[in-house]
C-alpha cells in the first residue's frame, strides 16, 4: 500500500504540474471534465465526514466509555469521577468541538496546523512507546502467551473475515486530497517528493509496530476497540497508571489531527458548491458557513453510530476509479482492530515533515 500510494501521489503532482492545476479537484476537472471534478469532489466529502465522526466517536468511547458484547468499559472520566452529566459523551463531544475543534479550524492556511501536527504525532508515539514497553515487559518476565500465528478459518464467514484488513489499510494510507494544498505553501517544490517517501516510511513502521504489539499484548482477547483493553490491569506495575496514559494520549492524539481532516473537506465543499467563486479564504462569511456546516453533521452522526467499528466506514483511495463506500457493519480481525488504531497517523506525519 506505501508503494501504491508513492506512485499514485508521484502521478497526481506529475500530471498537475503538467496541467498548471492547483488542486485535486482542478486535476480532476482538466482529466474527467466536470463530471469527473464533482466525482472526486463528493468522494472527498464523503471519505472525510466518515472518518471524521470515526475520530469523534472513538474520542467519546475513550473519554466517557463504551459498551461491547454486554460489557461496559469505563472511559477515562468516568473512572476519574464517576458517572455525571458533565463526562456523557454527548457533553464531551460538544464541549472538545466548541473548545478544541473549532479554534484550530479557523486557520486558513495549512501550514498553521504544522505545530498542531507534529504534537499529534508525539501523542501517538507515547501510545506507540507505552504499548511496546508493556509489550516487552510482560513478555521478559514470561506472562504473555504464543498468541495464533494462522487465522482460525472453519467456514466461510470466517474466511471472509480475513479481508477486513484490506479496506483499513487502504484507509491509512489515504493523504492524497492534502498534497496539492502541501506543495503550493511548499518555497520549494521540489521537496514534496521527499516529504512523502519520508512520511509513508514512518507511516508503515508505525502501523506494522502498533499491530504486531497490540496483538502480542492482548492476542485472542483484542477487542475490535483496542483502547478498551486498556482498562483492565495489565498485570505489571503502575498498570491504572499505563492505562489512562495510553488512553489520553491517544485521544488527544486524535483531537489534533481532526482539523487535518477537517482542512480538504471544507476545501472540497467550498468548491463543489462555489466553483466559480474567489478562494474561500477570502471570503469570511462563505468560510465560517462551511465551515459550521460539517461540524452539525458530524455531533449528529455521532449520536446516530453508536461504533466507530462498524461506521469505519468510508473508504476512498486514489488509486481506485471509484469511490468505495461502506456503512454496514463488519467483523474485524483481531490483528486489523489494532491496526485500525494506527490509521490516523498517516495525516500528521505528512504535516510533521513539512513543517521541519
Amino acid at each position: 500500500m506505501a508503494f501504491l500510494t508513492e506512485a499514485s501521489i508521484e502521478l497526481l503532482l506529475r500530471f498537475s504540474r503538467a496541467g498548471k492545476s492547483a488542486s485535486y479537484g482542478g486535476l480532476m476537472g482538466d482529466a474527467f471534465g466536470k463530471t469527473g471534478r464533482i466525482l472526486l469532489q463528493v468522494a472527498v466529502l464523503i471519505n472525510n465526514i466518515g472518518v471524521l465522526i470515526v475520530y469523534m466517536i472513538i474520542i467519546g468511547d475513550v473519554l466517557s466509555g463504551t459498551s461491547s458484547s454486554g460489557a461496559h468499559h469505563a472511559g477515562v472520566l468516568e473512572g476519574w469521577f464517576g458517572e455525571h452529566w458533565w463526562n456523557a459523551r454527548a457533553f464531551v463531544l460538544l464541549i472538545t468541538t466548541l473548545f478544541v475543534f473549532s479554534p484550530l479550524a479557523c486557520f486558513k492556511r495549512i501550514d498553521s496546523l504544522s505545530y498542531t501536527s507534529a504534537l499529534s504525532v508525539a501523542l501517538a508515539v507515547v501510545f506507540l512507546v507505552i504499548t511496546v514497553g508493556i509489550t516487552i515487559v510482560k513478555l521478559l518476565n514470561g506472562s504473555i502467551a504464543m498468541p495464533r500465528l494462522m487465522p482460525d478459518v472453519t467456514d466461510l464467514t470466517s474466511f471472509w473475515k480475513l479481508f477486513t484488513t484490506v479496506p483499513v489499510l487502504v484507509t491509512a494510507f489515504i493523504c492524497h486530497y492534502n498534497v496539492h494544498s502541501i506543495d503550493n505553501e511548499l518555497e520549494d517544490s521540489t521537496q514534496i517528493k521527499p516529504v512523502v517517501r519520508t512520511a509513508l516510511a514512518l507511516c508503515s513502521s508505525v502501523y506494522i509496530m502498533t499491530s504486531i504489539f497490540g496483538f502480542l499484548l492482548f492476542g485472542d482477547g483484542t477487542l475490535d476497540d483496542v483502547l478498551a483493553n486498556f482498562d483492565m490491569d495489565l498485570g505489571i506495575p503502575y498498570s491504572s497508571l499505563l492505562n489512562d496514559a495510553v488512553r489520553v494520549s491517544y485521544a488527544a492524539h486524535l483531537m489534533l489531527v481532526f482539523p487535518i481532516v477537517f482542512f480538504p473537506l471544507r476545501l472540497n465543499l467550498d468548491g463543489l458548491l462555489f466553483p466559480s467563486a474567489r478562494p474561500f479564504h477570502q471570503a469570511n462569511m462563505r468560510f465560517a458557513l462551511i465551515t459550521i456546516g460539517p461540524y452539525r453533521y458530524n455531533l449528529l452522526g455521532c449520536k446516530f453510530h453508536s461504533k466507530h467499528l462498524g461506521c469505519f466506514p468510508i473508504h476512498w483511495s486514489n488509486c481506485c476509479s471509484l469511490p468505495w463506500f461502506h456503512f454496514s457493519g463488519f467483523p474485524y480481525s483481531q490483528v486489523s482492530s489494532s491496526l485500525a488504531f494506527a490509521v490516523s497517523a498517516s495525516y500528521p506525519f505528512l504535516f510533521m515533515i513539512y513543517f521541519f
